[in-house]
């Protein structure tokens, strides 16, 4: 039978040092002394004298050595711990990278197939490993990390344990050699290991299990069905309407939520399901934004009942405080119903409900005037049914009074007025209810002729009559009313989803939403004006107080004044429509747009201040990675020339004849190297700025590449050319082309082995010559290819002793200025391949 899933244990650090692997290695022997199998995987001790101590008496699982480089490495062998099947397995370090070749790239990836055999494996990782903070991290320490695991990988666990140390204590266990070996900890302790790092890395570790602690309590209280809030963590709701308050009631659930470390900011909008709420798009995608700048989230729900979905709401994300602005209705309107906030408080339960005094209070509901609801065509047929119709109808059962009973004549009066209120709306079905009781009292309701009603029966039932009528005309317009208010805001919802999409598909978001806008409302043009300078009182109609940002259409507006529809976003920006007066409707929804467009050009000016600042910052980089690379290659060869120089010009020592040679030898080499280092940095300079003059002319490989060989001095010895004569000329710098070879080729022979020759090869391949310098040394992984051209970037060396790192960038760039190219490619059987691509003169074509 297949054994269920291992379980997963992670220890979980704010920095090396704290204590993972002595907690993990503790937890082994605790679980050992119980009886339980349990085997050491892997652990890295890092040379510290406890950690090895406590792996004495556990078995260790033998490691898998994998040659890389012509060097040996061990990884954690997980077929092995697989085949011994323990009960438990310690892997130290789950974020580690494993030596390429390796079954798989990373450690927790064997992790996981021990955990699919069904052992329970118990691990470490750090802080900074997690894949989600390796950005924040890497801000914080100026450290890039390279090992990272997925979050998801971590959060599976079934158990994550915070191994936690004030940086202080830390410090000192690094002070004392607790942690890194003497020579390093002045370094560690001057840098990442600096008291805010340090804290920072803890506050990070803390409230990522925080999360997971949080994610936790959802799952048991829905596995549960607990619905009651558990105040675990403090959780503010704001409820918002789409009302101009909502920005009050925000800035005081920011301040709530402030009083609390760590709360949650949470704003909802009620949406009534049958589509047909007040709220108003701008109010809403400005608070939007407000509440997301305050660093809270919005959320909008769909409910029968605000009260009820608001608390539904707050009970589904344990809020422990619920925000509410007090009612705008009016004391009358509180007989009758005593509101959303009085009903969410009333049934809170545990919440805690905060009602905000605002502006808006006990003004009234806020209202939208909407168009009326029939068209006027339908109003002018209902006037003349209730004007004509129904003496119409009067004098066409007159001649039947007698036989005709008063019921009999009250349905028929009501069947035109109910048709009336089908065609015409309310209006014009009252006016026919009135008429019709009036006409029934006086030709049918005795004593006939009279506007007196005898029988109280009769008095009834036309007083039902009427009743009716009413009823029946005020359902029927609003049912009417309704339909277009619905079919408006599906338009409405319409064109906002288009506006959002067009939005955020588009690059030039700016001109595209208001050529949108534009074709939106059929009008002549739409500009978004902002303003120069500080407010003034009539700076409204003065177009040289404002700027043209974006316009799209006909001739755009100069000023707020020349518009026949104007918004205002924020203090200083307006959108300007001119072809046609909107209603109050659209402008609602030329609002939404005005707010969008505010959101769009704040976006556009980040990414301009962003490509700007790009080239700033990679000069900067330039510019503080050559600082630190040519101090060792500027001092070197300077000083080896001027020590040649100074002993022979020293009278203490009598050189002898191969001596002086020999010095005179080394100062030309060093002079040699200095000349070569100062022409990289100079053409490196030109090439950055645009300015690198060449000539690029026909040019014979078979005299190029030998002088080439040539320039290399003592290192000539090292490099074979096999160039063929018959080979065509290559269009080329011949300077250009010289410094291309010389620099490939010196960074080939710096890193082929001993008595292993670099060969030079040239080929044609159609309409172009590759020149192949092909090495023996240890190559360069496939990942790493771009890398190595990069400017001062010298693959696996972490210091300046082998040069500024300076070569292949340059050649590059020249082979590309000439119309080149220069790749890297594999060579088969190990080392690196340079390609240099040369295109064929035209004339030279077969």
């Amino acid at each position: 039978m297949k054994r269920a899933r291992g379980r997963l244990r992670i220890y979980l650090g704010a920095a090396p040092g704290v204590g993972k692997t002595f907690a993990m290695l503790e937890e082994g022997h605790r679980r050992l002394s119980r009886g339980t199998d349990v085997v050491v995987g892997l652990v890295e001790t890092h040379g510290r004298a406890r950690t090895t101590e406590l792996i004495e008496g556990m078995e260790v699982v033998p490691r898998r050595t994998t040659l890389y480089r012509e060097a040996s490495f061990t990884e954690l062998d997980a077929d092995a711990v697989i085949a011994r099947g323990p009960k438990v397995a310690l892997i130290d370090e789950l974020a580690h990278t494993n030596v390429p070749g390796s079954k798989n790239a990373k450690r927790w990836q064997d992790v996981e197939e021990i955990l699919d055999a069904g052992i329970d494996v118990i691990s470490t990782v750090n802080i900074q490993h997690l894949e989600s903070l390796n950005d924040v991290v890497e801000q914080i320490t100026e450290v890039p990390q390279r090992e990272t695991v997925p979050d998801e990988v971590v959060r599976r666990a079934e158990a994550v344990q915070l191994v936690d140390m004030p940086p202080d204590g830390l410090r000192r266990r690094m002070a004392h050699g607790n942690i890194y070996a003497p020579e390093k900890i002045d370094a560690a302790l001057s840098n990442y290991f600096r008291v805010g790092n340090l804290t920072a890395l803890r506050e990070l570790a803390l409230l990522w299990l925080a999360g997971k602690v949080d994610d936790q309590l959802d799952q048991y209280r829905a596995e549960h069905g607990i619905a009651g809030t558990w105040e675990a963590r403090e959780r503010v709701v704001v409820a918002l309407t789409g009302g101009p308050e909502g920005d009050t009631l925000i800035r005081r659930a920011v301040r709530i939520a402030a009083r609390t470390k760590g709360a949650d900011l949470l704003a909802v909008h009620v949406t009534l399901s049958d589509g047909l709420g007040g709220a108003d798009p701008a109010h809403l995608a400005r608070q939007r934004t407000l509440v997301e700048s305050m660093g809270g989230t919005y959320h909008q729900v769909v409910g029968e009942s605000v009260p009820r979905a608001l608390l539904d709401f707050a009970a589904g994300v344990n809020a422990t405080q619920l925000v509410l602005g007090t009612s705008r209705r009016g004391r009358l309107a509180h007989l009758f119903s005593r509101g959303a906030g009085a009903t969410a408080a009333a049934l809170s339960g545990s919440i805690d409900v905060h009602m905000i005094p605002h502006a808006e209070a006990g003004k009234g509901a806020r209202s939208v005037r909407s168009r009326a609801a029939l068209t006027r065509r339908r109003r002018l047929a209902g006037w003349a049914m209730a004007l004509l119709g129904i003496p119409a109808l009067t004098v066409a059962l007159i001649p039947f009074r007698t036989e005709l009973t008063l019921p009999s004549g009250i349905l028929l009066f009501l069947l035109m007025v109910v048709g009336v209120a089908l065609v015409g709306g309310m209006w014009p079905a009252l006016t026919a209810a009135v008429a019709g009781f009036l006409l029934l009292n006086y030709h049918f309701t005795p004593p006939v002729g009279r506007f007196t009603i005898s029988d109280p029966q009769n008095l009834l039932a036309l007083s039902v009559y009427v009743l009716v009528a009413v009823m029946v005309s005020a359902v029927v317009d609003l049912a009417a009313r309704r339909t277009r208010e619905a079919v408006r805001a599906s338009a409405d919802a319409e064109v906002l989803s288009t506006l959002a999409g067009h939005v955020l598909r588009g690059d030039a978001a700016l001109p595209s939403l208001l050529a949108r806008l534009r074709e939106t409302f059929t009008l002549t043009s739409v500009t978004l004006l902002e303003r120069v300078g500080e407010p003034a009182p009539d700076d409204q109609s003065e177009p040289g107080s404002w700027r043209i940002v974006a316009t799209s259409g006909g001739p755009p507006c100069t000023c707020p004044a020349s518009a026949d529809t104007d918004v205002a976003i924020g203090g200083d920006l307006v959108l300007a429509a001119r072809g046609r007066l909107l209603d109050a409707a659209d402008r609602r929804v030329l609002e939404a747009f005005a707010a969008e467009a505010a959101v769009a050009l704040r976006q556009e000016r980040l990414r301009r201040e962003a490509d700007l600042a790009g080239p700033l910052a990679e000069a900067d980089k330039m510019r503080t990675a050559l600082l630190a690379a040519v101090s060792h290659d500027l001092r070197s060869p300077l000083a080896s020339a001027r020590l040649a120089v100074e002993s022979l010009r020293g009278t203490e020592i009598d050189w002898s004849e191969e001596d002086r040679e020999e010095l005179l030898a080394t100062a030309d080499e060093s002079l040699v190297k200095l000349d070569r280092l100062v022409a990289n940095l100079l053409d490196m300079s030109r090439l950055q700025a645009g300015v690198l003059g060449l000539t690029r002319q026909p040019v014979a490989l078979e005299e190029i590449i030998p002088r080439s060989i040539d320039d290399l001095g003592p290192l000539r010895d090292h490099v074979e050319g096999d160039i063929s004569v018959e080979l065509p000329e290559v269009l080329a710098d011949p300077a250009l082309l010289e410094r291309i070879l010389v620099n490939v080729m010196s960074n080939a022979v710096r890193y082929s082995p001993a008595g292993q020759k670099v060969l030079v090869t040239a080929s044609r391949h159609g309409d172009h010559v590759e020149i192949r310098v092909i090495d023996r040394g240890p190559g360069i992984p496939r990942e790493a290819h771009e890398r190595v051209f990069m400017p001062f970037q010298r693959l696996g060396d972490r210091d300046n002793h082998t040069g500024v790192g300076l070569g292949l960038a340059l050649s590059r760039g020249l082979a590309e200025a000439m119309g080149g190219m220069l790749t890297p490619e594999e060579t088969p059987g190990g080392g690196l391949t340079m390609i240099l691509t040369l295109s064929i003169p035209s004339r030279a074509h077969p």
